[in-house]
């Protein structure tokens, strides 16, 4: 049985990944402990297989006010948990990371490959770098260190950019055809990406995504679809957009950016086992 700690109490991703290994209650036993104050310093990490590190800010910020609680928080505290983990004995490491410490979006189509240098934008996507950097240093042949990068994370009750666009496909009857392409990733596929990353002990960086790149205008007009609703695609606005790129918002919504498809490969187990409008299907849902 792989004993597996949670850091990060109520966090979105650790509460589906303990959701989703509960499945299988004689293999995995998951615990969670909250990083908000001191007090995980006194838990003992020597009882488990594997740290799951998920505490940290997820959201970005441009406020300078902000940089030194994500530096505190998304570097400093991911370092220190992982010499913890070291110390007490704990053999594996997983760090959620993101795709944004190779930077943002743009207008023009973006692939990164594996030979891509991460060039962080933001203090956000700087704080995982540097937080990367920091628990790589502390790997041993005993003590693996596991990075995830993923892009953007979807599924029912995610936040961020999914759900405002989901709200607007429902209520809007018009939205732009703008051509561009996203890596996305499920939440699901995440979590059992995470899983046979622990079934194996895993160690390295790791780009995972769902098989389909999505475009823009395609995830609203199926997010409008499973609801009943029409929704008309035009591209009357294509050249007022590409004179906004630039603007935090529309580089979010209608930039490019994708992993690609070989990084996300792996040649262990199938961990895609949703689809795309499988995944919007279980998203949408009302249970």
């Amino acid at each position: 049985m792989k004993k597996i700690l949670i850091t990060g109490a109520d966090s979105y991703i650790g509460t589906c990944f303990e959701k989703w290994v509960g499945q299988w209650p004689d293999q995995y036993q998951v615990d969670t402990v909250d990083m908000k104050d001191g007090s995980w310093q006194e838990k003992d990490f020597s009882n488990y297989d594997v740290v799951f590190h998920v505490a940290g800010i997820a959201h970005v910020s441009s406020d300078p006010k902000m940089e030194e609680l994500y530096y505190k928080v998304n570097r400093d505290l991911t370092i220190k948990t992982a010499e913890k983990a070291r110390a007490e004995g704990v053999r594996q490491f997983v760090f959620m990371s993101s795709i944004i410490v190779y930077g943002d979006s743009n207008s023009k189509k973006r692939v990164i490959d594996k030979n891509t240098v991460p060039s962080p934008c933001n203090f956000y996507g700087n704080s995982k770098l540097q937080a990367e950097e920091g628990i790589s240093a502390l790997e041993t042949d005993s003590f693996k260190i596991a990075i995830i990068r993923p892009p953007m994370i979807y599924g029912k009750g995610s936040k961020g950019n999914y759900p405002r666009l989901a709200s607007l496909a429902k209520k809007t009857p018009i939205f732009p055809d703008f051509e561009n392409e996203r890596s996305m990733l499920h939440i699901d596929n995440l979590c059992e990406f995470i899983k046979v990353i622990v079934d194996h002990q895993d160690a390295g960086v790791f780009f995972p995504q769902n098989k389909e790149y999505v475009k823009t205008s395609h995830l609203v007009k199926t997010i409008a679809e499973i609801h009943g609703k029409k929704i008309w695609m035009t591209r009357i606005f294509y050249p007022v957009l590409k004179l906004m790129f630039g603007i935090g918002i529309v580089n979010k919504v209608f930039g490019n950016l994708v992993y690609e498809k070989s990084m996300s490969e792996y040649d262990k187990v199938n961990y895609r086992l949703r689809s795309f409008r499988e995944s919007i299907k279980l998203t949408e849902s009302r249970d």
